[in-house]
């Protein structure tokens, strides 16, 4: 079993000389966290895990070509942004990226994973779910430059600089993004509230 203190990049190094376990510690860690980022640009949980089985194919295949020039999940959601941005541009190439809307709820959405504790009395958790829906409603709004500046930082724990060189922007245009989504999101829940 994998040291939970080994580094990304160490682990995906191992796997390059033929660890599968290295590989599957990975996946385990980010997993999650690609998904989300993939399925709030998509909206649709059949192409997010397309996307998905795309993404950890890319990271295979380069395997025995890594090296670790950024951190793992800079490089990582950068392979996933690009898989994302090719995929909209395939299916609605006469399409805004921003115009994509949402084809699919579940229920296991970001709303419910928002939404308060189940112990909760029942008002309570009906008023968190409508806040997590807001909050997702504002998030989808977003330009699709400041979304993915958000998602990333939010859902990919990126700093600015990872950010940047995931989107081949500079540190001041992420930084120009962040602020505006932030804005909008704020004023987008407070017409909520």
């Amino acid at each position: 079993m994998e040291s939970a203190a080994e580094s990304d990049e160490d682990l995906m190094l191992k796997f390059g000389r033929g660890d599968g376990a290295a590989f599957e510690t990975l996946y385990r860690r980010h997993e999650s966290r690609v998904f989300r980022y993939l399925y709030r640009h998509v909206r649709n949980h059949a192409s997010a895990n397309d996307l998905m089985q795309e993404v950890w194919f890319a990271v295979a295949r380069s395997a025995e070509r890594y090296q670790p020039t950024a951190k793992f999940t800079t490089w990582l959601f950068t392979l996933a942004h690009h898989r994302m941005v090719d995929s909209l541009r395939k299916i609605r190439p006469e399409l805004s990226l921003d115009a994509v809307e949402p084809e699919e709820r579940e229920e296991s959405s970001l709303a419910n994973r928002l939404a308060g504790d189940p112990r909760a009395e029942p008002p309570a958790e009906l008023s968190s779910q409508d806040e997590a829906a807001a909050l997702l409603g504002a998030v989808t709004a977003l330009p699709v430059e400041q979304r993915t500046a958000f998602l990333m930082q939010a859902e990919g724990e990126l700093s600015l600089a990872d950010i940047a060189e995931a989107t081949g922007s500079s540190i001041e245009t992420v930084k120009s993004r962040l602020r505006y989504a932030r804005a909008k999101l704020r004023q987008s829940l407070w017409e909520y509230a």
